[in-house]
């Protein structure tokens, strides 16, 4: 039950590193190679906020919005140029983004690993019985993921920002003739799937430890959670994360050098057997 309970636990976090990689693919069907560096420059920067003295709630709160503004003007700047039906000038130009950003956050941090400092907060939990309790800030990144898959779910089924999402992602020129800004909707799209990182950062620097070189491991994290539950599915990638989580702690129970190589071999296995993944459908 514990590695149970606390693989569920990992997977919210994973959960959130998927989410935005999962939005950005389904709207634009653009693999973003700098999405673990950017969820890790978040992290960053509310690690600096927080030494500066602002309190994490609220660095929280103000990194969002910032990283949303970058990831608009990235879009509509540099990564629109890039779409196309040939996918590799998008994919070289986030790999070129993402060793930027690593080799930039290694001049001003250095390869230390850091962590946010929460008050104590990160360390409380709730006995559930005497020998098993739940920790109170993996129990509240859980339900962030939850909030945020069933808010991006709602966001595509039932608003005018969602519908334009899911035109632009069927047929772009089509909906660019019924009179939609294709390039405009794309930067909103990853403006929101910014925000998604932010969150995930700064939920990473409060649970455990971010360094530079951490982008691409994450990345890999959100690349099997989205690919376990199926391309373009936000509810395929929560348990797809849910049951990356779970494998990986069966995995350190067996063995602490087991866990990663666990979760990596039940995705393996996973791509052979269903490699559409187990909740396959168009994005919305």
């Amino acid at each position: 039950m514990d590695v149970l309970i606390q693989g569920v636990l990992l997977g919210g976090l994973y959960a959130l590193f998927a989410l935005g990689l999962s939005l950005m693919f389904g709207v634009m069907r653009l693999v973003n190679v700098a999405h673990g560096d950017f969820i890790v420059l978040a992290g960053f920067v509310a690690l600096s906020m927080v030494a500066a003295g602002a309190m994490p709630g609220l660095a929280l709160v103000l990194v969002v919005p910032i990283a949303a503004a970058a990831g608009y003007a990235l879009q509509r700047y540099v990564l629109n140029s890039t779409l196309g039906k040939d996918p590799m000038p998008s994919l070289v130009v986030t790999f070129g983004l993402s060793i930027v950003v690593q080799n930039l956050l290694q001049e001003l941090y250095s390869a230390d690993p850091r962590s946010m400092e929460t008050g104590g907060f990160n360390t409380q939990s709730w006995a559930l019985t005497p020998d098993l309790s739940v920790g109170v800030l993996p129990l509240v990144i859980l339900l962030v993921a939850f909030g945020a898959t069933a808010g991006l779910q709602w966001l595509f089924q039932s608003t005018s920002l969602g519908r334009s999402f899911r035109a632009v992602s069927d047929d772009g020129e089509v909906a660019q003739l019924m009179g939609l800004n294709a390039r405009k909707v794309y930067a909103q799209a990853t403006a929101l799937a910014f925000g998604l990182m932010s969150v995930a950062g700064v939920m990473q620097a409060m649970r455990t430890t971010v360094s530079p070189a951490d982008g691409p491991l994450l990345l890999i994290f959100a690349f099997e959670a989205v690919i376990i539950g199926g391309m373009g599915s936000f509810w395929g990638t929560l348990v797809g994360a849910l049951l990356l989580g779970v494998t990986q702690q069966v995995g350190f129970r067996l063995d602490p050098g087991w866990g990663i190589w666990a979760g990596h071999l039940a995705f393996l296995t996973l791509l052979v057997i269903r490699p559409q993944g187990l909740f396959p459908k168009t994005i919305g």
